[in-house]
């Protein structure tokens, strides 16, 4: 009799289930009318809200997104006042001890946890995100990208202070489709580790599951500029291709490929010596260090004799991260290239992977030079670090994402970013 009944009850938790899944679809496919209040019980604690416990409440995003100069020049005075910045920090410490209750740590930092569309669900992504410092970026950006449906490797550098490690250990912990890198490596930028990094993440993800479509690789200070649903749609179109910078070698730039490098110390540098010719006589190209690439194309960098040659080859070059994706989106063969011919170059305001302002290429827009405005923010490593005065800029762009925010210097720019991209993303359901 007892086993009777614990048949019944577990057949009754299944049913019950079921039910509940395929009353969340029939949600998403009914008239908008008959669900409003639905909406109202179930996921208007998803908002962003002026009334959230949130220090840059007291900015008005919308008109500043509409580029409204008095709402731009109240948020830029705030942003560097000693106190309001002082208040906008969220310590490592924080993520730690909220994300030992794992449901309220969800609940409170407004994770999705269902996939906001049928479509969506049914186009998974997979996602690398490195990361050496500032978790309280990291994780706005987590936060942002995240869907249940979508999975992520995170690669803390090895070399990170333990409390980044531990609090970005204790935000993954909380989200079942989230890893930290199963080999993680000292990154040493414009060195060969800056690839191994994202290589490592490849793999686990590869591994992880077969169910993804696309991956995209990113840093811990990307933001994106589209919703889920709006990538998954772009991406769609794309037919099976990628899209990525890779561009012919400038002249200036040849040095990187035709000596010899290694890292001493910690640095990379020259050691004077002339580096052999590519193997199979492979064109050498120029671009990028991140990029949007199909299943594909990621099984071809693990697998392809062609490709495992040349990573070996240029583990001895500068800046490989910086030739070695755009040198592969050309080669024959490999799911969603482009053939090597001039014709099919690609600039990075091309490309849909990421708006980046570089300083040599800002002007006035009476300048027939300038590629964009001047920035609006600051400037680390002749990279524009956004500011609140280019966020109405950067969204009238096709690129899926943008680099560089930072929460420490303009969080103002993040906040509004974030209230837009939920309230663009929720409105599809009500």
């Amino acid at each position: 009799m007892k086993l009777l009944k614990r048949g019944r009850l577990l057949l009754f938790l299944k049913l019950t289930l079921v039910l509940g899944s395929l009353w969340m679809l029939s949600l998403l496919t009914r008239p908008k009318a008959e669900w409003s209040l639905t909406y109202i019980l179930r996921y208007s604690w998803l908002k962003y809200t002026d009334e959230d416990d949130s220090p840059e409440k007291v900015c008005n995003c919308s008109a500043i997104l509409q580029g409204e100069r008095e709402a731009l020049e109240e948020a830029k005075l705030l942003a560097i006042t000693k106190e309001f910045r002082k208040t906008v920090r969220i310590p490592d410490e924080y993520y730690i001890n909220a994300s030992q209750d794992c449901r309220q740590f969800k609940l409170s930092r407004k994770y999705l946890t269902f996939p906001l569309s049928q479509e969506e669900a049914d186009f998974p992504l997979a996602y690398s995100i490195v990361v050496h410092h500032k978790v309280q970026n990291f994780e706005r950006l987590l936060r942002a990208i995240y869907a249940p449906q979508n999975i992520y490797c995170v690669h803390v550098d090895k070399t990170a202070e333990a409390s980044v490690l531990s609090a970005i250990r204790a935000i993954t912990s909380c989200l079942p489709n989230t890893f930290i890198v199963s080999q993680a490596v000292d990154v040493v930028y414009s060195a060969w580790p800056r690839v191994q990094a994202d290589l490592n993440c490849m793999a686990d993800l590869y591994k992880a599951t077969t169910k993804w479509k696309y991956f995209i690789n990113l840093c811990g200070q990307d933001f994106p500029l589209k919703t889920n649903l709006e990538i998954v749609r772009m991406l769609r179109s794309l037919n099976g291709g990628n899209s990525l910078e890779s561009e012919k070698l400038p002249a200036e730039k040849m040095w990187r490929v035709t000596n010899v490098h290694q890292i001493v110390d910690g640095q990379i540098q020259g050691t004077g010596k002339a580096k052999e010719p590519p193997p199979f006589n492979l064109p050498i190209l120029s671009g990028s260090a991140y990029f949007v690439v199909n299943r594909g194309f990621i099984r071809s960098v693990l697998e392809d004799k062609r490709i495992l040659a040349l990573m070996e080859w240029a583990k001895e070059t500068y800046s490989p991260d910086e030739f070695l994706w755009a040198t592969i989106q050309r080669i024959p063969g490999v799911p969603g290239s482009t053939r090597p011919s001039r014709k099919y170059d690609m600039s990075d305001i091309n490309a849909i992977a990421r708006l980046v302002k570089w300083q040599g290429h800002e002007g006035s827009q009476e300048s027939l030079e300038a590629v964009y405005p001047k920035c609006q923010g600051s400037h680390v490593r002749s990279i524009c670090v956004y500011g609140v005065g280019d966020l109405q800029w950067m969204l009238e762009h096709h690129h899926l994402f943008a680099n560089k925010f930072d929460t420490d210097t303009d969080p103002i720019a993040v906040y509004c970013l974030e209230k837009y991209l939920r309230k663009k993303a929720l409105s599809q359901l009500h």
